[in-house]
C-alpha cells in the first residue's frame, strides 16, 4: 500500500523551505566570493561580539545576513520537522525525510560556525580550509537531498527507496549520486581557486593551472571542467537508462528529461563562467544550477527506487509430450 499525500499546505512549505534553502545557499556563495567571510571576525553566533552589529563594515552586513538567513532556515526545518511527524503516522516516508532534514540543517550550522571559529575564511589558502569547504558542500547536497525527497514524499504514492531487489536501477542511482557528489566538491575547491587566485586573462588562468609551482587549490581547480563532462555523460546515460529500467512509472521519464536539460544547460553555463573568468554572478548562477541538476537527481531516484521493480517474465512450463 502506497503512502497518502499530505496536506496541501504542508507540501507547500516543504517546497518553500528547499526554494528558501537555495537562496541561503547562494548568499552562502557570495560570502566566500567577496571574501566577507571575516566580516564578524572570529565570533558565533554574535558578530564582532555584539549580537546586534553597530556601525558594520560591507563585510560585515554580508556575513551577518548570512546568518540571519540560515537561522530562519533552521527555524523553518524544525517547524516542518514537529509538523510533519503530527500529521504523519509512523511508518510514512515524510517522517524519514523532516528527521534527515532536520539533522543536516544543524550539521550545516556546525560545519559553518566550525568556518569562523578555526578563520577558514577570507584569503585563507590552507588544505584545512579546501577540506572544510568541501565537507560543507556535500552536507549542503545531503541537505537539499533530504528536503527534496520530503517533497516527493509529500505528494503520496511513494516509498521510501529501498535498494535491495532493485538490480540496474539502484546501481545507476548509487553511481549518480557518487558522481555528483565528487564533481560537487571539486567545483568547490575550483571557486575557491577563483577567489583566491584571480585570474587576468584565460591564458593567465591556464597559466596559474599548470605552472611547475602552482598552489594545489590552483592544481585541483583544473581537473574541474573534465570532471564536469564526464559526470556529465554518466549523468545523463543513467537517466535514460533508468526510463527503460522503469517503464510506466508516473514522473520517471519527465524527471529524466529535467534531469538532463538542466545539466546541459549548467555545462553552458560553466564553459561561459571560464571564458569569462569566472565572475562572481556567473558563479552563483553556475551553482545554482549545480544544486538543481542534484535536487532533479535525487527526485528521479526517489520515484525510480520508490517503486518496486519489475518482476520478472513468468518462464513457460513445459508440459508432457
Amino acid at each position: 500500500m502506497h503512502p497518502a499525500a499530505s496536506p496541501p499546505r504542508f507540501r507547500a512549505l516543504a517546497w518553500g523551505l528547499l526554494g528558501y534553502s537555495l537562496a541561503v545557499v547562494l548568499w552562502g556563495a557570495f560570502v566566500r566570493a567577496t571574501g566577507a567571510g571575516a566580516g564578524c571576525g572570529d565570533h558565533w553566533p554574535v558578530c564582532n561580539g555584539e549580537v546586534i552589529p553597530r556601525s558594520p563594515s560591507m563585510a560585515t552586513l554580508i556575513e551577518y545576513t548570512h546568518r540571519l538567513t540560515s537561522g530562519l532556515a533552521g527555524l523553518g526545518s524544525l517547524l516542518l520537522f514537529f509538523w510533519g511527524r503530527r500529521l504523519h503516522a509512523k511508518g510514512h516516508p515524510v517522517r524519514l525525510g523532516v528527521a534527515l532534514g532536520l539533522a543536516l540543517m544543524l550539521l550545516e550550522g556546525a560545519l559553518g560556525a566550525g568556518l569562523v571559529k578555526l578563520q577558514l575564511v577570507a584569503q585563507d589558502p590552507s588544505a584545512l580550509r579546501a577540506f572544510a569547504m568541501v565537507a560543507h558542500l556535500l552536507n549542503t547536497f545531503l541537505l537539499l537531498g533530504a528536503q527534496m525527497l520530503t517533497c516527493v514524499w509529500a505528494a503520496g504514492g511513494q516509498r521510501a527507496p529501498r535498494l535491495r531487489g532493485q538490480g540496474l536501477a539502484g546501481a545507476l542511482v548509487l553511481s549518480s549520486c557518487a558522481g555528483m557528489m565528487v564533481l560537487g566538491a571539486s567545483g568547490a575547491i575550483a571557486a575557491l581557486g577563483d577567489t583566491l587566485f584571480p585570474a587576468r586573462s584565460l591564458a593567465h588562468g591556464f597559466a596559474q593551472d599548470f605552472s611547475e609551482g602552482a598552489h594545489f587549490l590552483l592544481r585541483l581547480r583544473a581537473l574541474h571542467p573534465l570532471l564536469a563532462v564526464l559526470v556529465g555523460a554518466g549523468v545523463v546515460a543513467a537517466a535514460a537508462l533508468l526510463t527503460r529500467a522503469r517503464p510506466g512509472v508516473p514522473g520517471v521519464l519527465r524527471a529524466a528529461q529535467l534531469l538532463g536539460m538542466l545539466y546541459a544547460l549548467q555545462l553552458g553555463v560553466g564553459l561561459v563562467n571560464l571564458v569569462l573568468l569566472a565572475p562572481v554572478t556567473l558563479q552563483l548562477v553556475h551553482l545554482l544550477l549545480a544544486d538543481l541538476v542534484w535536487v532533479s537527481l535525487v527526485r528521479l531516484g526517489a520515484l525510480a527506487l520508490g517503486a518496486p521493480a519489475a518482476a520478472p517474465a513468468p518462464q513457460p512450463v513445459a508440459t508432457a509430450s
